[in-house]
């Protein structure tokens, strides 16, 4: 799959799903609870033991029918081993110039993890496809992003952190190009409980509230 055409999945769905959960088997689960539920991207943190063996099996079984990223990605070799894996895009926690570069020369997408209006730039300066503001809800949540988009409207914004079935439209509104939800959509508890069926459901209603949210701001 191209870049291009990568990127514009991940913008048409809107929803970036952060899944992060305690073993290799509760992420491959839970993606696919969320496939069942419409939502057509996945982003597997690096955090989750055997994150890589994950990325592998999810690649062979939706490989075509779902974009992939790796996320919590902290340098240029994960970065690489993800994409050998099957990872479509790269999602950091912070801004690493040479992880960008790694991306840049694959022709893979990257949304660095920024915060500051500095950073911010900087990330968009060094190649970044999309900035990815973290930790949002922390600085003003929906309010942030459209401080943020003042000055840089040019500047592709995905919030992560406090994006919830109640947020998610004021984010896009705000001027967020999608949304990465994390606990909210991807919880312990409900993988405790092994209700994976729970992860479908709200899969079908972050669609909603973002396809409820675009309908909004076209009038």
């Amino acid at each position: 799959m191209k870049k291009e055409s990568i990127l514009s999945a991940m913008l048409e769905i809107g929803i970036v799903p952060v899944v992060r959960t305690p073993t290799a088997d509760s992420a491959y689960k839970a993606i696919e609870a969320i496939y069942k539920g419409g939502i057509r991207a996945a982003e597997v943190t690096m955090t989750v033991p055997g994150a890589v063996k994950v990325l592998e099996k999810l690649a062979d079984e939706f490989g075509d029918k779902m974009v992939l990223g790796a996320g919590t990605v902290l340098d240029p070799e994960t970065a690489r081993i993800c994409m050998l894996a099957g990872a479509q895009f790269f999602v950091t926690p912070a801004l690493n110039l040479k992880t960008i570069e790694m991306a840049q020369r694959y022709s893979r997408p990257i949304c660095p993890g920024a915060l500051t209006p500095t950073e911010v730039l900087a990330a968009w300066q060094a190649g970044a496809d999309i900035v990815k503001v973290f930790p949002c809800d922390n600085v003003g949540g929906a309010k942030y992003i459209k401080a943020l988009k003042g000055p840089f409207p040019q500047i592709e914004m995905i919030p992560t952190g406090g994006v919830s079935l109640t947020t998610a439209g004021d984010f896009l509104k705000a001027g967020a190009c999608a949304v990465a939800v994390g606990g909210e959509l991807v919880d312990a508890k409900t993988i405790k409980a092994g209700t994976y069926e729970v992860f479908t459901e709200r899969a079908q209603q972050f669609l909603e509230v973002v396809a409820k949210a675009r309908a909004e701001m076209r009038g």
